[in-house]
């Protein structure tokens, strides 16, 4: 059992590789041993290119000896032909010797599919080896497809004194730089960044990634009737943009205009963006979005930046309704997660 224990570890640590490529689909790590020694590795690692079994078959040097082998495996092996085909097919196919899983894949194209195919081929299949961490790893695709929504994590930075901004909406900067980053390399993890129309029209923020290496996030912003100006970076085209409204629905080139006959409710944004697969989105702000946010209760996850910085006076912070979860220093900044539970 040790033995597997490690073999699985280091199948989660090769899932990671694949954060912030691979969605929609889930995050995956896959070793194959061979009388203790591992002989292939692989990760997913790309949105619609091989999985994880097939990049850890394609790794072994001598491919007799997958039939004496035993396959590591984050989540369970698909069932069904979608971008790539079936890897519990390919599993069967190599004849391999035993499989052992971390985690069912709740996805009901897959659903204990794939272990039953690998059990009527006469594979032996040990599951929940390291389920716990395996399900926090892809805690994203969990919620979008149990949850039937994004992963929602609220960030936001707040002076020692708890204020978000100034009277005048001011905010810049409250963290320092290497908060700033944490947060850019935040934003190429994610699907998506949304912030509300006062962060959008006084910071003016173009909610890209500038300071870390990484794929943009799509960007959202709500304006419910339409008051921002057109010469905000938001509207600039260089990111694809969505701005919810009340009063229409147009594309222009990359920027869409989603009308939403809701208004400002959490639920039906949510919904519109899990129809388009977005598994995951970054509250950014102002106030009033992220506390529309926390009265809902839908959000799963909360990062608050404190600095030593005080205004006296302006825009008060929210207040998470949760105990801390993890503190973390960050020079003169502290960083404080919450988890809604």
């Amino acid at each position: 059992m040790a033995k597997d224990l490690l073999y699985m570890q280091r199948a989660l640590e090769l899932a990671e590789f694949g954060r912030g490529k691979v969605s929609p689909n889930p995050m995956v790590g896959c070793v194959i041993v061979y009388e203790d020694k591992v002989i292939g590795e692989g990760y997913h690692q790309e949105y619609g290119k091989a999985h994880a079994e097939v990049n850890a078959i394609n790794s072994v040097l001598n491919p007799d000896l997958l039939a004496e082998s035993t396959v590591y495996v984050t989540l369970e092996p698909c069932a069904h032909f979608g971008k790539t085909p079936p890897c519990a097919n390919l599993l069967v196919e190599k004849k391999v010797k035993k499989v052992v899983i971390a985690t069912f894949d709740s996805n009901p194209l897959v659903g204990g599919k794939g272990i039953q195919i690998l059990k009527e081929a006469g594979i032996e299949v040990e599951t929940g080896v390291l389920e716990k961490q395996a399900r926090i790893q892809n805690k994203r695709f969990f919620t979008q497809i149990e949850e039937k929504r994004p992963y929602v994590i609220l960030k936001w930075a707040q002076t020692a004194d708890g204020f978000v901004a100034r009277e005048d909406f001011s905010s810049k900067w409250i963290t320092n730089a290497s908060s700033r980053q944490l947060v850019h390399k935040w934003r190429a993890e994610e699907d998506a960044i949304m912030v509300g129309k006062n962060t959008a029209k006084y910071d003016d923020p173009a909610l890209n990634v500038r300071d870390w290496v990484g794929k943009n996030p799509l960007r959202i912003v709500v304006d419910n009737k339409l008051e921002l100006p057109n010469s905000l970076k938001l509207f600039d085209e260089a990111v694809p943009t969505i701005c919810f409204n009340t009063q229409k629905s147009e594309l222009r080139g990359t920027l869409e205009f989603v009308k939403l006959n809701s208004g400002f409710l959490v639920k039906d944004m949510l919904e519109e963006l899990h129809k388009r697969q977005i598994q995951s989105v970054i509250i950014e702000g102002g106030s009033y979005l992220l506390n529309k946010f926390l009265a809902s209760e839908l959000w799963d996850e909360a990062r608050v930046f404190t600095s030593s910085n005080e205004f006296g006076s302006g825009i008060a912070a929210p207040i998470p309704p949760t105990p801390v979860s993890e503190t973390i220093e960050i020079l003169e900044d502290t960083l404080r997660i919450y988890h809604h539970v």
